[in-house]
């Protein structure tokens, strides 16, 4: 198949290398024509310096040819720019092609997910959403590495399975489209607390706790939005959660680190270098939870941290100190 990537950042990269692996003719876009210049001259990528780029990716600057190019057209920008990009994007795309996000984020304003803000500006477009435990340092590299397709159309979903599908690539589809997006959002904002603790000096009990509480709160959330418990508790959900508190290429745990040292998120984001989605999804995640009536303790002590001056070990504290409860409601004594 032909399949433009649109952002050239690390994971846009990183997909495009596995779409070539699978002998699909690929494009590459960015907007930025130094970048452009770099990555056809180089064949590297700034954040992955371990990656050549083969020459059989087409790097492009121009929108309007990118997207004619592609029967599959990839969202790989961040979060926050999702609507403008599909701004920029509308008056060339055509009705049949698929579209597929693969950025991780809720818009704060409108409380929309990725799939959300496509299907707004594409209502007769097929939309599909790539999730799950997948750092591009890794899938760069071809090592294994596993994540979940979701689409509300079966055929979508299974088209995008076969197109990204290999032996180091495993892909396993999902209907649930609004979970693996949340699951998504908010694993980022829970691994800020887990490089939080880590900056604070916590040990490895700690990072457990705020794993485990973490995708009980995402869990809880999601379910009152109408997700489907399963989805949390695989690769969007406790998959992704993990490898994002854990691993040292997540941007999200690393900022957390920072922060948790005495620095503001605002030093933390400029030091880490890249965009840090964590930092833009709290103060949603906020909101879902306000909106939908749902408690979430490690999202609103994160918020406090990042943008009410409150001290890292004081939210720790706070979120030790609270009410006694029982873990899960399910097998608690009042049933």
């Amino acid at each position: 198949m032909k399949i433009t990537v649109l952002g050239a950042g690390s994971w846009g990269t990183a997909l495009s290398m596995t779409l070539w692996k699978n002998k699909h003719t690929v494009y590459l876009w960015t907007h930025d024509e130094n970048e452009a210049k770099y990555l056809k001259e180089k064949r590297k990528c700034t954040n992955l310096p371990e990656v050549v780029i083969p020459e059989e990716i087409t790097i492009l600057t121009s929108l309007e040819e990118a997207v004619k190019e592609g029967e599959i057209l990839v969202y790989a920008v961040p979060s926050i720019f999702t609507r403008s990009m599909g701004e920029r994007t509308r008056a060339f795309v055509r009705k049949e092609q698929i579209l597929v996000t693969v950025s991780k984020g809720i818009e704060e304003s409108t409380l929309y997910t990725m799939t959300d803000i496509l299907e707004e500006f594409f209502p007769e477009n097929k939309i599909a959403v790539l999730s799950g435990p997948s750092h591009a340092e890794e899938v760069s590299r071809f090592i294994p590495t596993t994540i979940v397709c979701a689409s509300k159309d079966e055929e979508t979903a299974r088209t995008i399975q076969s197109a990204f599908i290999s032996d180091t690539f495993r892909v396993y589809t999902n209907k649930d489209v609004l979970g693996v997006e949340i699951g998504a959002a908010l694993k980022n904002v829970i691994a800020l607390a887990a490089g939080i603790a880590d900056g604070l000096g916590y040990g490895d009990n700690t990072m457990a706790a705020l794993i485990t509480r973490g995708i009980a709160e995402i869990a809880r959330l999601g379910q009152a939005m109408g997700c489907h418990l399963e989805t949390f508790a695989g690769l969007s959900g406790i998959g992704d959660l993990i490898v994002t508190c854990a691993s040292k290429h997540s941007r999200n745990r690393r900022a957390g680190i920072l922060i948790g040292q005495g620095e503001s998120y605002e030093e933390a984001m400029k030091e880490v270098g890249q965009v840090v989605e964590g930092v833009y999804a709290a103060k949603a995640a906020k909101k879902l939870g306000e909106k939908y009536q749902v408690d979430l303790p490690i999202v609103k002590e994160v918020n406090a941290v990042l943008f009410e001056g409150k001290a890292a070990k004081d939210a720790v504290s706070d979120l030790m100190l609270r009410d006694r409860r029982s873990e899960s409601s399910a097998v608690s004594y009042d049933k």
